[in-house]
């Protein structure tokens, strides 16, 4: 059996060092603010202070997905050093990503015809496409296969579960998630969407409750009815957030207490540049994985 190499996308929303110590590399998103190009680096270069600090100063940013040349790029090397390929793209109901994964590996193809690069789609976003590079990572380190971890990819992927909500509507009015006069109705009366990503890797919005606290119960609700053994839940748990540290901690203590069978700690990571161009600061998630698997 040939060994191989992970990599993934930026938008998995770890940390640099994270994905070091895991052994895979990432291609870099980009997002642009005031004309500038600036590739999603998972804050090495910049903070997430600077970075939303940017945008209550009111920069608006715009964001673009990697090319089929960068994947190459980044691949390149990890096959002239003779490993095969496990590629985990963002999700494809958010971004054009996963087409230009599969355009990077026919292109690769030709250059290196005895190597393989399988490519998944996550249909996953922010620290819930980590949380599913974590455990493939982990699945690899016990031994699974290259073929044997694509195919588990595939049958699992969807008991991956995002739970999001929102103080900020003004960044899913954007995105044209929530209509204009809704946002500001939204916004004047304190409402926090809580959403989720469905099986087709898209952010649907499920319920709108009054206020953050409403809105960190309503997700441990979710995860205590959802989570795999629901109380008795023993994998991980991730949460990100775009610069409110403070709920994501709530949320965290919450859950920690409510499973006390977890593997670990909750990790708590920033929302990056990539997705936070389209939340904008205000936003806690929540990924766990589920016996059920998502559905429309």
């Amino acid at each position: 059996m040939k060994d191989y190499k992970i990599t993934c996308c930026s938008t998995c929303d770890l940390t640099a060092e994270h994905l070091a110590a895991l052994g895979v590399s990432f291609a870099k998103y980009h997002y642009i603010i005031d004309g500038v190009d600036h590739k999603d680096d998972l804050f090495v270069s910049s903070t997430p202070e600077e970075f939303y600090g940017a945008i209550d100063n009111g920069a608006l940013p715009t964001t673009a997905q990697v090319t089929p040349e960068e994947l190459t790029e980044l691949w390149t090397p990890i096959l002239k050093e003779g490993y095969d390929i496990l590629h985990i793209e963002f999700s494809s109901g958010l971004s054009g990503g996963y087409t230009s994964a599969l355009l990077a590996q026919a292109e690769i193809k030709k250059q290196f015809p005895d190597r393989k690069v399988v490519v998944v789609d996550s249909l996953a976003a922010s620290s819930g496409y980590g949380l599913l590079v974590d455990k493939a990572a982990e699945l690899k380190a016990g031994g699974m296969g290259l073929e044997a971890l694509a195919t588990w990819l595939e049958e699992n992927k969807l008991r991956l579960r995002h739970w999001f909500f929102s103080t900020n509507l003004q960044h899913f009015k954007r995105g044209g998630r929530i209509s204009g006069p809704a946002a500001t109705i939204g916004s004047l009366l304190k409402i926090c969407p809580v959403m989720d990503v469905n099986s087709e890797g898209k952010l649907i919005i499920r319920k709108k409750v009054t206020g953050k606290k409403r809105a960190i119960k309503e997700m441990y609700d979710q995860m205590f009815m959802q989570a795999e053994g629901g109380g008795d839940y023993n994998g991980k748990c991730y949460i990100s957030h775009s610069r409110v540290e403070g709920d994501a901690r709530e949320l965290a203590a919450m859950v920690e207490a409510g499973f006390p069978k977890l593997n670990g700690k909750v990790e708590i990571d920033n929302i990056g540049t990539v997705i936070g161009s389209h939340t904008g600061p205000g936003t806690v998630a929540l990924f766990f994985f589920s016996t059920t698997k998502r559905t429309l």
